[in-house]
């Protein structure tokens, strides 16, 4: 099995309501019907508007969803990308491996609790692959579950990209957070004192900062549907 995860860029003042019925409605069946399993549909909707002030977007359109799911060979894709190019939309098409160190089971079929924050990373030009894995999955990970209100946590290491002109990148993280998150850094850093919340933000960005080229980084609140 292989997954897949696809990057959806459309106009910022498109409806992410309606997007999210696109994706739904229109590329989901066409993605079961080709094979894929474990359809994961993540959207910039109304649902999460108050997230618009941790946005962090670079790109002109805008990341404004995310598509993964799996199947047993990638080359049979072809029909799902058509799907998702759905009124001329923009995808970037990656192969991933996929881990999960923090596991949360939604119920398929139903938003699921919270948010979800998809972030594209890339590592920094001075470390080796092997460095950046290394802070990624062993210290970069402590840092994470022990500041942070995080509930589940997908790691995504890119392997290749999929289409043509899709943006190279090192790694695509699903980071679930309560929704209240969005609007309090101290539910966001899972703390009430200031002093406590300003040392778990300086931990935080310190591991980044060892691992992250940050001005290439991608952060969008979206929410999460499971359409298994």
């Amino acid at each position: 099995m292989e997954k897949l995860v696809y990057l959806i860029s459309a106009n910022r003042e498109a409806s992410g309501d309606a997007l999210r019925e696109g994706l739904i409605e229109i590329a989901v069946p066409v993605i079961h019907r080709s094979g894929g399993l474990r359809v994961s549909v993540n959207v910039d909707d109304s649902a999460v508007k108050m997230g618009d002030g941790v946005r962090i977007s670079r790109g002109t359109p805008p990341i404004r969803a995310m598509v993964s799911f799996w199947m047993e060979n990638s080359d049979d894709r072809k029909p799902c990308e058509e799907a998702l190019r759905q009124d001329q939309k923009l995808i970037a098409g990656y192969l991933v491996a996929e881990s999960r160190p923090l596991v949360s089971d939604p119920v398929p079929g139903e938003r699921s609790q919270g948010a979800n924050l998809v972030t594209r990373i890339h590592k920094k030009f001075d470390i080796s692959h092997e460095e950046f894995i290394d802070c990624w999955t062993i210290e970069h990970r402590q840092v994470a579950v022990e500041t942070q209100s995080t509930f589940a946590y997908v790691r995504n290491e890119v392997l290749r990209t999929l289409t043509p002109g899709t943006p190279q990148c090192d790694g695509i993280v699903e980071e679930s957070f309560p929704i209240e998150a969005l609007t309090d850094p101290h539910v966001w850093y899972n703390c009430q004192e200031e002093a406590e919340y300003k040392r778990r933000l300086e931990r935080m960005m310190n591991s980044v900062n060892a691992f992250l080229d940050l001005e290439q980084l991608e952060s969008i609140p979206m929410s999460e549907y499971r359409l298994d």
